[in-house]
Parts: C-alpha cells; structure tokens; sequence
C-alpha cells in the first residue's frame, strides 16, 4: 500500500513538472489592429482555428481605435511594448515603419509566392524586391443595386457606359426613386466611388498608374481625362440636394428602397446587410466604353499584416504569418468578412452571394488599384489623393469642367512630383 502511495505521489508530481514544462513552451502573441469592430470575429473564429492546429501558441487579438491606431502604435514601436504581429495599413505607413527597421522582410516566409506582385505592392518597397508584410485583404469597386427595382422596372443590368446612361434615363422619368445614389459633402465618394470606379478601364489599369508613377502619362489626357467626362454625365441622375448629401446620408438612402443604383465598393455589403436585411441586393462590375471589352476593376488592397522586428517571438509569429497565406485562412476571412477578400491565390468560396458576385471579376476583369495610393500621395499640400477628392466633386457639383477637373489635379501634382514637372 505504501508503496502504491509513493508511485502515486511521484506520478502526481512527474505529472506537474511536465504540465508546468508544457506551460512554459507556450508561445504567447500579440496582435496590434486598428481594425476593432474586427475583435469578435478574430477572438471567436479566426484565432480558434489557429490555436487548434498550432497549440503551443496564444494569440491574442488586441485593437485600437482606428483614428488613433497610427499615434499608439508608434509610441508603442519607440518604447518597444508593441506587440509580435503588427497589421498594417497599405503603401506609405507601412513602408515608413519598414524604413525604420520596425517591420522585418518577409521574402522568404512560407507562402509569400501565393501572392502576385499587385497584390504585394501595398506592402513592398518601391522596387517591388522586399515584401514586409503578409497581404490579407483588399476591396473590389462596382456598383450595388436594388434587384426589386430593377424588376418593378423591367431593367437589365447595364455591362455598357451607354446602357448605364439608359438604365439611370428610364429610372428617372418613373419619378419613384433616384437613379443614381451618392453625395459629394464628404468629396471622397465622388473619386473613390466615382472616378476611381470607371476610370481603370479608360486608363487602361496598371498602364495607366504606372504611368503616371513614370511621368508617362498625365491625368489631363488620355484615359483620366475621360474619366472626368464620363463621371460628368451622371450629375443630372443624383438625388435631390445631393451636395448635402454625406456618406451616411447616401447609406440610408439606399437601404431605406429610396435609391436604385449605389455606386460602391464591396465594403458596403455587410453595412447593408446590417441596416436593412430584406434588401434585395444585387452588383455589377464597372461598365466598359465604346467598343473596349476588357473591364479593368480596382481591387484595391486594404490591409496586412507584419512581424515587429522586435519581436522575441518571431519563430511563432512566422509560423502564424504563414497560415495567414493559406487557403484556409483564406477561408475564414472572406466569410467573416463578406466584401473583404483575401488576396492570395489559393481556392476559397465565399458563402455571401453578393460578394461572390464581385469576387467573380477577378476571373473576368484585369485588376489595378486607386491611382493616387502609391507614391503619388506623398506630398503634404499639393496631396494627389485629396486633390482628386476635390476635383471630382467640383466636376459633380458642376463647378468644374472635366477639362477644368483634370488640369487642377496634374498642374498641382507636377508641382512637386518630379517625373511629373514641366508636364
């Protein structure tokens, strides 16, 4: 009997040790976000995931608020309390963090060649040769519309600009709701909405952007010029005292069966989901000019995430950003996430029909991204970006003509922008 208490008590003992040695390998992370209405998703289904294939390692999930994340994250880097994983914004905030030794290369992270070079480029530097953070999603520009207006209507999708102009004349002469759903108070919905939408396939895409990056092309001829033409004809199809009208205010609007088309991207499809979930949503893609049948979409990159280089952990961060390049993160994501779409070539279905619908352009469509978002935005005041929100609206507001539109944004780009001087 002793000696069966005295093999209990040493098994009992053999036992704490190792579950005490278990405990102690446990690699403990720490995800930096701005992305906080994020935090239910990632706590209750894309960490789960991890942690049961990977079990030695906790990840934790810990937000700021996203006006404040850049300030925090910051302060935190310089006093080295930022945690392993760091997500990062794209283009030139992240690569100022990996100027700064803050964020590690990434090139020979497991997975990284499930990603093209546009995909990457958010997130590389200049020369496209290092890659510092794992792409995770981006967003895809189109237009959202109410299928029972359509069909009370009698109205097929338009795939053409002089279709589009067709479907917008017959909505209006009903008198029962407005064309064409958006407003130019806040300005940035007339470029990103509205010129950034139909413009890749005057621009030609990639073409067009490197172009301007190169000082070859100019946003006063060409392809971006006739954007500006093209987003001129719908001023006569937006809602009444559309000038007043804000980005929320145009959310409503749609969602209450007010408004047929909504110019969009496919971040909007959870907000709609959410506001109004007997809406009949439907999409289609940016429509094409003339006899051009190639459509150019903007799949924009929206957000990533990289290694703190002064991680003490980065064996465990890097096998966690390895699986964030799998298909079954990929999985994950764009289901959580209906209207984020994972960047990675890998197979992945998307449940949410809508955005299975703008998904499917990437089969159809080249893909760019919003012109303005590499290097062309790193001047203070001129600011490519901003200027293009304000010449865009001006053009909606007819304060500006096309031509007027156009020639703001590239005298005031070439004043600072070397490729682009003299031009």
């Amino acid at each position: 009997m002793r000696k069966w208490l005295v093999f209990l008590f040493l098994s009992i003992v053999v036992m704490g040790l190792t579950g005490s040695a278990l405990a102690q390998n446990k690699v403990r992370l720490t995800i930096e976000s701005w992305r906080n209405d994020d935090l239910k998703i990632w706590q209750e289904t894309i960490l789960p995931a991890f942690m049961k294939k990977y079990p030695n390692i906790e990840v934790v999930f810990a937000p700021t608020a996203p006006t404040e994340y850049n300030a925090v994250l910051d302060t935190k880097l310089k006093a080295g309390t930022a945690g392993d994983l760091i997500t990062c914004r794209p283009f030139d905030k992240s690569l100022e963090l990996f100027n700064a030794k803050h964020l590690d290369s990434l090139n020979d992270l497991p997975g990284m060649n499930n990603f093209s070079a546009v995909a990457k480029a958010a997130w590389s530097t200049d020369d496209g040769k290092t890659t510092f953070c794992v792409p995770m999603a981006s967003v895809i520009h189109g237009f959202l519309y109410n299928r029972a207006i359509f069909r009370e209507l009698n109205l097929q999708v338009p795939t053409t600009e002089a279709q589009f102009l067709q479907v917008l004349q017959r909505i209006q002469q009903t008198g029962k709701y407005s064309p064409l759903v958006m407003g130019t108070k806040d300005q940035w919905e007339a470029a990103t909405m509205g010129y950034q939408n139909i413009g890749p396939t005057l621009w030609r895409g990639e073409t067009g952007r490197q172009g301007l990056i190169a000082g070859t092309q100019q946003y006063n001829k060409g392809g971006f010029l006739q954007a500006f033409e093209a987003l001129a004809k719908w001023r006569p199809f937006l809602p009444r005292g559309y000038q007043a009208l804000a980005y929320p205010d145009a959310q409503n609007l749609f969602a209450q069966g007010r408004g047929a088309i909504y110019p969009a991207g496919s971040w909007d499809i959870a907000t709609f989901r959410q506001m109004n979930p007997r809406l009949e949503l439907g999409a289609f893609k940016p429509y094409t000019f003339g006899t051009a049948s190639q459509c150019v979409i903007n799949d924009h990159p929206d957000i990533a995430i990289g290694l703190n280089s002064a991680s003490k952990n980065k064996e465990a961060a890097r096998t966690f950003l390895a699986w964030v390049a799998t298909a079954e993160f990929a999985q994950l994501y764009a289901n959580a996430l209906p209207g984020f779409f994972p960047l990675a070539n890998v197979q992945y279905t998307v449940s949410d029909p809508v955005a299975q619908t703008f998904l499917s352009w990437r089969k159809e469509c080249q893909a760019s991204f919003r012109t303005a978002y590499q290097i062309l935005s790193r001047n203070a005041n001129p600011n490519n970006e901003n200027d293009l929100w304000n010449a865009s609206a001006q053009v909606l507001n007819g304060t500006f003509t096309p031509k007027q539109a156009a020639d703001y944004v590239q005298s005031r780009l070439a004043s600072w922008y070397g490729p682009q001087k003299g031009k």
